[in-house]
């Protein structure tokens, strides 16, 4: 009982420090929330290994003994949706024109950005929430170039490297989001891959659903109707038509996200590197019609420089 108490203490003042800071007034609730994603992920690696993402679990596996074992082994056991880890604090410094390959990024723990607080008080922070999606929500395959001229720069090309999840807040609400690192250029702290090497920077997030996606009334953003047939009254133009613009314009919007990364194992031999991320992302807009709520995800990645 004591380790558990002890263990939400932790969670809990972790994610309270990831508050963003207050930016002031936007033009727009979007935006707004496209700012404050700039500034969340550089303050929150330290929370994420302070609460022991970074521990190996007890079942660790490596690549090479991922490789050993046949489709009928792994079928059915989860592992698929693990990343491998990695043996050893060496030290590696890639050259330019390099790359990092087979990159697997596997979230362990999620928290949404809610409003929280008692006797009309209220403030943000950041609620532990569940996943719900099956074992499908990690990254895998991905890679991308390396530019090496005083400081690491990784910048994402290929690979599966977006995968739509959703997670359930403790009162039921569930928050559909598309985990990703798309177009991602991660800029790092130095020349040489070694525990404690950190690197970090923007990705793009697309959103959750395509314009092919139709609504329950058959409206889409390049598909479908143009507004709600069954509520012509409230569409024409005047009066109660902007409680219905958003459900009726449909769009396709591709925000920002931030990843921090630690690297805390490396395996020169193997031409391996492994460690601990933490990722700040906007969730669903239904296409327009929703704030998207923030989505912070904890977990640990590995990647081969090639």
């Amino acid at each position: 009982m004591k380790l558990t108490a002890c263990t939400v203490a932790l969670l809990a003042a972790s994610a309270q420090a990831f508050a963003p800071v207050n930016t002031g007034a936007r033009s727009t609730q979007l935006n707004a929330l496209k700012d404050d994603i700039a500034f969340a992920g550089k303050v929150m690696l330290a929370g994420a290994v302070a609460i022991g993402v970074s521990a190996a679990p007890a079942q660790a596996i490596t690549k090479y003994e991922l490789n050993q074992l046949s489709y009928l082994q792994v079928k059915g056991t989860g592992l698929a949706n693990r990343c491998p880890e990695v043996i050893g604090e060496d030290s590696i410094k890639p050259k330019t024109g390099q790359k990092l390959v087979e990159m697997c990024i596997e979230p362990k723990a999620w928290a949404v950005e809610e409003e929280v607080g008692k006797s009309g008080k209220t403030e943000k922070k950041f609620v532990n929430s569940k996943v719900m999606t099956r074992q499908t929500y990690t990254l895998d395959g991905i890679e991308g170039n390396i530019a090496n001229s005083g400081n690491i720069v990784f910048t994402e090309k290929d690979g599966i490297d977006y995968a739509a999840t959703t997670v359930q807040l403790p009162g039921g609400e569930r928050v559909p989001f598309l985990f990703t690192v798309k177009d991602l250029v991660a800029t790092g702290n130095g020349d040489t891959f070694k525990p404690g090497f950190q690197m970090g920077g923007d990705f793009n997030t697309p959103s959750y659903r395509t314009g092919l996606f139709l609504d329950p009334k058959g409206r889409g953003g390049t598909t479908g109707y143009d507004m709600a047939v069954a509520l012509p009254g409230l569409q024409s133009g005047e009066e109660g038509d902007e409680e219905l613009f958003k459900e009726n314009n449909k769009t396709f919007d591709v925000t920002k996200g931030r990843i921090e990364m630690e690297v805390n194992k490396v395996n020169s031999e193997e031409s391996e590197i492994g460690g601990v991320f933490v990722a700040t992302q906007l969730g669903d807009t239904d296409m327009g019609s929703k704030v998207p709520k923030k989505i912070l995800s904890k977990g640990i990645f590995y990647a081969r420089i090639d």
